[in-house]
């Protein structure tokens, strides 16, 4: 097998930095020299102008001045030459500047002392372009010695088979240092031949290693055991209620036959599982509200305008609370507390009254409408350079309130409304609301967590038509806006 260069890539990088920049030394070097050679030969053909111009320019007759001046520009550098008068009045144009852009060169022309006029000779500008085609061969030249240079390099800096073995062995070397073989009870064999060589030769001390080795593997087995309920539970909270109890609970027994110390892991299990069953009813909901507070300005903030500032959240939250279940959509639904925002946000509980009410519906409704009036009084606050703090959101039932509140802790944004409930909460909200899950999520409440992306239209105007009735009610000073 056939390796490459190692860094073959870098170098043709370097070679392609190396080649762009002699090419770019060699337009600048040819452009000076052109510079100044068209300089010189522009002086002297303006000094050869007035010479034979100067009878007709003292008399301005034009024809002649003409006549002269086409002569010169025939030539290829010049684009342009203008003769005026000692009155500063153009006698004779000639060329199709500005058209053309280049050095212009002006001098005086003379009769004695008197001043007869004046001659401005423009002399083309030689692109980059034009010097590199004069230059192609220097330029290919170029080209074609950086590329047998990368296949030079390519072919003599290819490892040999004595440095490729070499590297191999100590790569193997390494890899034995770093990873000693483990036997299969699950502890390491250097460290029972140390601990072997510490113990007496008598038959007690046999004895004590044996059960030292024995408690070794029952906790092996105990660790295999608590894979195998966490594998299993994660496995199974994508299927029925019915099905996730009735295997779990076989999982538990087959758990407790072997190892009698995963009792508790596998109450844990349940309970975790009872939290996410996916048939769980929804009879009311938690609607946390939090400030998104990245830097702790709210602590920090005097009482005098924090106090004032908690009591507005918590007057509209209310208020959009009273306003929001006048809704006929949300007939059945009441509010079993009365908000109060403190400096870790603050919670409504929304319970139904009866089987038709759309308990999850009205929680995701009320989240939103006062995501969409902190958003006002937020934008207000500002331009008016007063203290404000945007807000974030989270729907749950009750089994799920407490990691609601640290998923708002550890993923929510700004202004973003989090949703997690069980699957009859989901079906009252589909018809009406659009959600999207997590992006790589690392805990199972992260990837049954769902992200309000959106509402239809009538829903849309049934909030705004609520937020608008919240503002409404009390006038602007008591609302501090």
């Amino acid at each position: 097998m056939t390796y490459l260069a190692p860094r073959q890539g870098l170098f043709a990088i370097i070679l392609l930095v190396s080649f762009c920049l002699q090419t770019l030394l060699l337009v600048i070097s040819t452009d000076q020299q052109l510079s100044n050679s068209r300089a010189l030969k522009g002086e002297q053909m303006v000094a050869q102008l007035i010479d034979e111009a100067r009878l007709s320019l003292e008399n301005k007759d034009r024809v002649s001045l003409s006549v002269i001046a086409n002569r010169y520009t025939s030539e290829q550098d010049v684009t342009r030459i203008l003769i005026k008068d000692n009155n500063d009045d153009i006698l004779v144009p000639v060329g199709n500047a500005p058209m053309q852009q280049g050095d212009t060169i002006r001098q005086i022309a003379t009769n004695g002392d008197a001043v007869i006029g004046s001659v401005a000779l423009t002399l083309k500008d030689v692109s980059k372009g034009e010097i590199i085609a004069m230059q192609w061969p220097f330029v290919i030249g170029t080209m074609l010695l950086h590329l047998m240079l990368w296949l030079i390099y390519g072919y003599l800096a290819r490892p040999t088979k004595e440095q490729i073995n070499a590297l191999s062995r100590d790569i193997q070397e390494l890899y034995r240092d770093q990873y000693r073989p483990v036997d299969q009870r699950g502890y390491d064999r250097e460290l029972e031949r140390q601990s072997a060589s510490h113990l007496a030769d008598s038959q007690v001390a046999t004895d004590n290693t044996d059960n030292a080795i024995d408690d070794e593997v029952t906790n092996a087995r105990k660790f295999n055991v608590h894979n195998e309920v966490n594998e299993y539970l994660r496995t199974q909270q994508n299927q029925e209620a019915g099905s996730d109890t009735d295997n779990l609970a076989s999982a538990s027994e087959g758990s407790e036959s072997e190892v009698t110390d995963t009792d508790g892991v596998t109450s844990q299990a349940v309970s975790h599982t009872s939290k996410l069953s996916a048939t769980r009813s929804v009879d009311s909901v938690k609607v946390q509200v939090v400030f998104h507070d990245e830097f702790n300005m709210l602590e920090r903030l005097a009482p005098a305008q924090r106090l004032p500032y908690l009591a507005l959240c918590t007057q509209l939250l209310n208020q959009a609370v009273t306003e929001l279940l006048r809704q006929p959509l949300l007939l059945g639904v009441s509010a079993m507390n009365e908000a109060h925002f403190e400096d870790n946000g603050a919670s409504v509980v929304l319970k139904a009254d009866n089987s038709h009410a759309k308990v999850a519906l009205a929680g995701v409704m009320l989240a939103k409408l006062y995501l969409m009036l902190n958003k006002i009084i937020h934008d207000k606050h500002i331009e008016l350079s007063r203290f404000a703090l945007p807000a974030k959101a989270g729907v749950s039932d009750d089994a799920q309130s407490e990691p609601m509140t640290h998923l708002l802790q550890s993923i929510g944004k700004k202004e973003q409304l989090l949703i997690l409930l069980p699957n009859a909460g989901l079906k009252q909200i589909s018809n009406h609301v659009q959600v999207h899950n997590i992006m790589r999520p690392t805990t199972v409440y992260e990837r049954e967590c769902a992200i309000f992306d959106g509402a239809n239209d009538s829903l849309i105007q049934r909030l705004a038509d609520v937020r608008n009735a919240v503002l409404m009610i009390e006038d602007e000073d008591e609302l501090h806006i």
